[in-house]
């Protein structure tokens, strides 16, 4: 192995090696891993480029030293662009493995970005590195008063490679940027709810769940014969309810027999009711892959309404837009209509916010477009903890240029957010007159859902009777939504 072989190997390889060990060990004790990976390798690299430099200053025993230094850079800056074209700028691709590979000296510290869902560090470890190698260089340079020998077209053509990398890996980035956005993450019930659904919950002793002013007339006795609930976001304090209302001693049968009252928000929760997990789910009409799932299962839904809700679309108060047609519905979520000025508002580009596929919200929408083809959903970055990161349809943001959607009583109530705006649909507002006479344009039904011929049936349809009943129609109505039979 020649001079600069072994130049590359010791200043480029061992020793960004060794601190990055060290950075590795710093890191596992901080929240924020990039600032805690980058302060170690920026001293390593000021201070050997500066000793190494001073050195041969003195020696000269490599020509071309400048140029020398700044090829590992520009090794850098093609791999990272390389690999943000084949990831497409998703750190979370399978892709960077490959790339740690051929940055080995820099492992240590992408083995927690893998982990921890810090991708930035891809590019930010190696060029903290290396910058500060050429910053140590130039202190160095400075220091003997004495520069050394280099050629100038062929240090100009690695700075340009350097620059174009960059910037193809920026315009990646860029991209990216207009349809990912920052993670917010779901911080409730195990990262699947993105409220705090504890005061609706049977086992808090201070739960805000509506009661019942006289004695049920229904109760479930045996904690076998108690159906397992689950459903949606949204439908969790109605169902909550209903077993805080008719399931005798529920936090007792909680603490000696497990949940009954469960959440996995809807995707799961229809998964759980086909494998037999849950026996009655909550939530809206289920999507043709959900019907299509159950189907295949075997199973039989049977839909029991026990409430009904508007399906509202929201923006900024800010934005002077009060009511939209359908067809401008339509326009938006087709990315057809893609300016709010095209609708009377400012000259700013629309953010039409999505949920996730098969949720129950998405499904609404996707009846409401019909045969009308929906535009590829904004989307994050969403870090998982020890297990990377992952990419989802983007929680909403509030931004003056958005729109969203959801269920009235979730926008209003659950997660009420006095920051935003319903929009009337068709000049109708998603008042709960308008709801229950069906005059608003997207009313719809709050669904209890079983599978035919389930074991329970014995508990399961006096229950849902009793849902549909005086009691059951006084809970759901004041926990925020509709009462079923009312005209």
């Amino acid at each position: 192995m020649g001079k600069i072989g072994k130049f590359i190997l010791l200043y480029f390889g061992i020793v960004p090696l060794v601190f990055s060990f060290f950075a590795f060990a710093i890191m596992t004790e901080f929240d924020n891993t990039l600032l805690a990976a980058l302060p170690g390798l920026i001293v390593a690299g000021c201070l050997t480029g500066f000793l190494v430099s001073k050195k041969h200053l003195k020696q000269e025993y490599i020509k071309n030293y400048l140029l020398l230094v700044l090829v590992p850079l520009a090794y850098t800056a093609v791999l990272w662009a390389l690999f943000m074209l084949i990831s497409k700028g998703f750190y979370g691709a399978d892709a960077w493995l490959f790339y740690s590979i051929f940055h080995l000296a820099y492992a240590p510290n992408y083995f927690i970005a893998m982990l921890m869902g810090e991708g930035r560090l891809f590019l930010g470890a190696p060029l903290a590195y290396e910058l500060s190698f050429i910053l140590g260089a130039g202190l160095a340079v400075l220091w003997g008063r004495k520069l050394p020998a280099f050629n100038k077209k062929q240090l100009l053509s690695v700075i340009m490679i350097f620059m174009l990398a960059i910037g193809t890996g920026a315009a990646v980035q860029w991209h990216r940027s207009k349809t990912v956005l920052p993670s917010y993450g779901f911080k409730y019930g195990g990262g699947y709810s993105s409220t705090d659904l504890y005061p609706y919950d049977v086992n808090n002793p201070d739960n805000i769940l509506p009661k019942l002013k006289t004695a049920s007339t229904l109760t479930i006795k045996n904690p076998s014969e108690m159906p397992i609930l689950d459903g949606a976001e949204a439908a969790f304090p109605v169902y909550s309810a209903f077993a805080n209302a008719a399931y005798e001693n529920i936090e007792k049968v909680v603490q000696e027999y497990g949940e009954v009252v469960t959440f996995t928000n809807t995707i799961y929760a229809y998964e759980r009711l086909l494998t037999g997990d849950v026996d009655i789910y909550f939530g809206a009409e289920p999507s043709k892959e959900q019907q299509q799932m159950a189907k295949e299962a075997g199973k039989e839904l049977v839909m029991t309404p026990i409430g009904k809700e508007a399906f509202v679309f929201f923006v900024n108060p800010d934005n002077k837009i009060d009511s939209l047609a359908v067809s401008e519905i339509k326009g938006i979520y087709s990315g057809k209509i893609k300016n709010w000025s095209k609708l009377g508002g400012k000259d700013e580009k629309i953010i039409a916010f999505q949920r996730p596929k098969n949720s129950g919200s998405q499904t609404l929408l996707e009846k409401i477009m019909g045969d009308t083809p929906i535009m590829k959903p904004l989307k994050e970055d969403v870090p998982e903890g020890m297990g990377g990161i992952i990419e989802q349809v983007a929680d909403y943001r509030n931004y003056d240029n958005s729109i969203g959607f959801s269920f009235r009583f979730f926008a209003t109530g659950m997660k009420a957010n006095t920051d935003i705006k319903l929009l009337a649909i068709n000049g109708i507002e998603p008042s709960p007159e308008n709801i229950a006479s069906g005059k608003y344009p997207f009313t719809a039904s709050l669904y209890a859902i079983t599978v035919k011929d389930n074991k329970k049936i014995r508990t399961i349809q006096p229950f849902l009777e009793w849902m549909q009943g005086p009691q059951g129609q006084v809970l759901v109505e004041e926990v925020g939504y509709i009462k079923a039979g009312k005209e």
